[in-house]
């Protein structure tokens, strides 16, 4: 990285945080941020396979890992970085009071994954890239398990997505409840599972960093992910038939 820096250094001033900005307003799109974040719900209208592997574990963070592949340039911009995490936490907070007033099970997750992908842009935007990764791997396996569960459920109640016309399928489906309920409370960072430890560790470094709007806005959006996330339990696993 040092050769490359030193050749970047010969460019003007103004080309760097130009091509931070470009390149994170594609990282934008591709990631779900706002402004261009309103693809992601709908594009859960493929098969629930396909959003496990795609939506949740490899497309959508294509654009972290970009942002986290260039950090060379992005260590030079601390300005850029610094928008970066604000955007997304804004993204964050935005896709999690949404997800609150949904009741399509797909589009709940998918809102949850716009919101986790903020963290993981408040973490590389801060510098704190192996946090981002972190965040990435293990949100990676809960929110496909997620997935996985919502499209048995669909399956079992033949094409249904609407989370108030399940009820009491803790009854009829353990396996999945248990499996659900595990990726929930990894997803709202109760230990000991893993999104304890990825979540908590942006949040700890966004702390220590000395941006305390950015971990206010983080905690409250955790909350708000607890509230979504274990509504949707609740109505479909223990609500009235």
């Amino acid at each position: 990285y040092a050769s490359i820096a030193l050749k970047i250094g010969d460019v003007p001033s103004w080309v760097l945080p130009l091509a931070g900005i470009t390149l994170f307003i594609g990282a934008m799109g591709k990631s779900a941020q706002i402004p261009l974040y309103v693809w992601l719900p709908d594009a859960m209208a493929g098969p629930t396979p396909v959003s496990a592997l795609i939506h949740a574990a490899t497309m959508v963070t294509a654009g972290v890992y970009m942002v986290t592949r260039f950090s060379f340039l992005y260590e030079m911009i601390p300005s850029v970085g610094l928008f970066i995490a604000y955007v997304g936490a804004l993204s964050a907070l935005l896709a999690a009071v949404i997800a609150t007033r949904q009741n399509d099970i797909k589009k709940i997750l998918a809102y949850s994954t716009m919101s986790q992908l903020g963290y993981m842009f408040i973490a590389v935007g801060l510098g704190a890239y192996s946090s981002a990764l972190f965040h990435v791997f293990t949100h990676a396996f809960f929110k496909a398990l997620l997935f996985m569960g919502a499209g048995a459920l669909i399956v079992m109640l033949h094409h249904e997505q609407d989370i108030f016309k399940m009820g009491q399928m803790r009854r009829f489906s353990p396996v999945v409840y248990t499996t659900m309920l595990m990726a929930t409370l990894a997803l709202c960072g109760v230990p000991p599972f893993s999104g304890f430890f990825s979540k908590d560790e942006i949040l700890l470094e966004t702390f220590v960093s000395g941006n305390y709007g950015l971990w206010a806005i983080g905690i409250v959006t955790a909350l708000f992910s607890s509230y979504y996330m274990f509504r949707r339990c609740f109505v479909v696993f223990e609500g009235k038939l």
